[in-house]
């Protein structure tokens, strides 16, 4: 497998996605997180007696295809009421470490309106816009460096909503674009993502917490990130370990 399960029983499968794997639904030959992780239930049904059953995983959430990070599935059609319902009222929570050209001072609170243009992708609308939807993020500056051609952030971002590409759209609105996003980057963000062979977006889901679907306990799951960038900051060593 290319994802890593870090916590599996009866009822949930706490993954780890690989950055440039799909959640789910890929169109071309690759293979995608839902099915891998159906082919691993499969085989256990198998190795466990359990020949003709069809595995059962339930998607609660997802992240986008080139960024890396935890999510969690349901086994069981109860489990994934439960954990939806977490979802909905706020009650799963996730956080974010992104890497951003620029340098955020301290601690930040984005309120934007999003829709979707022409071409399917995130923008930021006036409050006018019908379509639009409210996006909701708060933000911290862990540490900045200089690189040649600018600087750059490590930032940890707390999500108030869930939108589609939400912290990607709002820190590049906001003048902070993602490195490695080719989506909404700016010419500058890509060139410095080009110099430091940046090849996937600089986002990861660190950490997730969310009330057991059948016990009820706290569970939280937390992951350094693993992409080569975030080892320019002293927030991690050379061995991927958190200080």
């Amino acid at each position: 497998m290319k994802s890593e399960i870090i916590y599996e029983d009866d009822n949930v499968i706490v993954c780890y996605k690989i950055a440039g794997m799909a959640t789910e639904g890929t169109r071309s030959f690759q293979m995608d997180l839902v099915s891998e992780l159906k082919n691993y239930i499969a085989r256990n049904n198998k190795l466990n007696g359990k020949v003709g059953q069809p595995p059962y995983l339930a998607v609660i959430h997802r992240l986008d295809q080139p960024v890396e990070g935890l999510l969690v599935f349901a086994k069981d059609k109860k489990s994934a009421a439960v954990l939806s319902r977490e979802v909905q009222t706020g009650k799963l929570k996730k956080s974010y470490l992104c890497v951003v050209c620029g340098k955020p001072e301290g601690k930040g609170h984005l309120k934007d309106l999003l829709t979707k243009d022409s071409n399917g992708l995130a923008k930021v609308v006036v409050d006018n816009d019908k379509t639009a939807k409210k996006a909701e993020l708060k933000f911290e500056t862990l540490e900045s460096r200089e690189i040649e051609g600018g600087i750059i952030s490590l930032l940890k971002v707390e999500l108030m909503t869930g939108r589609f590409h939400q912290i990607r759209v709002q820190m590049s609105h906001a003048g902070y674009p993602l490195l490695g996003d080719q989506k909404y980057g700016t010419d500058i963000s890509q060139k410095v993502s080009s110099d430091l062979k940046v090849q996937n977006v600089a986002l990861c889901a660190d950490r997730i917490a969310f009330n057991h679907p059948v016990t009820g306990r706290a569970s939280e799951y937390n992951i350094i990130p693993r992409a080569d960038i975030f080892g320019l900051f002293t927030s991690f060593n050379d061995k991927g370990e958190q200080h």
